[in-house]
């Protein structure tokens, strides 16, 4: 069943964290554009409110929140209500798929994942950016998981364990960047190559036959 209802009931106040904590979504943002192709055909898994979907050009996605799909609707955007582990397309349809921290919140990970590369063109993407459980952003979420009205049911993953899921699902040819760094030397909003020194990672992962 979808986890949906803390969504439903405070869409509103979940829009407005991006406005509240720019320092940490404007670099996730920055993070994913780097693995957006141009003039490729998208759709994002869990749109929300419209948050990435807009800023990066991608005009439809899924959402089982009515009232967060509803904010992305008044925004122009094509929100069907759907979940991760049943998608409303046919085979072959879409150039990339986004899925950002949406994989905290689905109740089949594996079955999320098989339906993107069902949907998928052959070499096409999947797109995934999330926060990573072993990550300082990570442990703090983990802390304060009960007290948090958003990830009260959210599963955190570890970039290793996604990474042999998407392995297990039929994607290869991983590219990995992360920022939210907590490395010296580096500034906080870096984007980089690779894992283990930023919280939030993005994978950008291609179906393969």
């Amino acid at each position: 069943m979808a986890k949906t209802k803390a969504f439903d009931e405070h869409s509103a106040e979940y829009d407005n964290w991006f406005v509240r904590n720019e320092d940490l979504y404007l670099p996730e943002l920055k993070a994913v554009k780097t693995f957006i192709p141009q003039g490729k055909y998208g759709m994002e898994v869990g749109i929300g409110t419209g948050r990435f979907a807009l800023p990066l050009g991608i005009r439809t996605g899924v959402e089982p929140s009515e009232a967060m799909a509803a904010i992305a609707r008044r925004q122009g955007l094509e929100v069907i209500t759907a979940v991760a582990e049943r998608l409303p397309f046919g085979n072959n349809s879409f150039d990339f798929i986004l899925m950002v921290t949406t994989i905290c919140f689905v109740d089949d990970i594996r079955a999320s994942f098989r339906e993107a590369h069902r949907v998928l063109r052959l070499d096409g993407a999947l797109i995934v950016g999330f926060v990573d459980k072993d990550s300082r952003l990570g442990k703090k979420y983990l802390r304060r998981k009960d007290r948090s009205k958003f990830y009260g049911e959210a599963v955190f993953f570890g970039t290793d364990e996604i990474l042999d899921i998407l392995k297990e699902t039929g994607f290869g040819a991983f590219e990995i960047r992360q920022t939210l760094m907590d490395e010296p030397g580096k500034r906080y909003d870096d984007v980089c190559d690779g894992y283990g020194s930023g919280s939030f990672i993005v994978i950008r992962a291609l179906k393969t036959p």
